[in-house]
């Protein structure tokens, strides 16, 4: 129960930065700046700071891929999940107090089909390259699966700006829900997405990886 614990903080820990960058780095009050590769890199630098301990997985999506390839417990699924969560809610309503976001962020519209598509393929695209890089024997010890994995987020922020959320992650979509930057059905259809690419991401690797 303690070393699970431990795992369920460092998730809490990276999770809360991921989804705080991304409230932060969106809305900097007129500042400017470059919210993809913010993103992208607190999430690699999450990654190396925990994935040692928890996997640092920061994404419900991820831990469910993990799960499904094996590199997790099912008993532990859970624990992490609710871990992700909670720190993606804190971190947003701690950003929702500390930066000014736009009276019209929470008329954010999507197509529906159009965001669906791109919020699959990234996410997927994201599982994919944790499973690859960070749980396959074939890659074990590398020291750039932190910079692999970032670097999906911020390509994938990068390709499908206006088109998605760009959440790739059920608890950053959530935190974005928090944040009041999102409409209720869309960000419904994100989390179910962002899972059902995750269970994809899994079933591809089984049929991939030299494992």
């Amino acid at each position: 129960m303690k070393e699970l614990l431990k795992k369920c903080l460092v998730e809490f820990i990276g999770t809360f930065f991921l989804v705080f960058t991304i409230g932060c780095a969106l809305f900097p009050n007129g500042r400017g700046g470059f919210p993809p590769m913010a993103i992208g890199f607190v999430l690699m630098v999450m990654i190396y700071a925990g994935g040692h301990v928890s996997g640092g997985h920061y994404n419900p999506a991820v831990s469910l891929a993990a799960a499904i390839r094996g590199a997790l417990s099912w008993r532990d699924f859970v624990p992490y999940m609710i871990a992700q969560f909670l720190g993606g809610v804190s971190a947003a309503f701690l950003a929702a107090y500390i930066v000014a976001i736009p009276p019209y962020a929470n008329e954010t519209s999507f197509s529906m089909i159009p965001m669906i598509i791109c919020e699959f393929l990234f996410t997927f695209a994201l599982c994919y390259t944790v499973l690859h890089t960070a749980t396959s024997e074939d890659t074990k010890g590398n020291s750039y699966f932190g910079l692999a994995i970032g670097s999906v987020v911020l390509v994938g922020l990068l390709a499908t700006d206006g088109t998605c959320y760009g959440a790739f992650n059920p608890a950053a979509a959530l935190g974005i829900f928090t944040m009041g930057i999102t409409q209720t059905k869309l960000i419904l259809a994100t989390i179910l997405t962002n899972f059902a690419a995750g269970a994809a991401a899994a079933g591809v690797y089984k049929i991939t990886s030299n494992d």
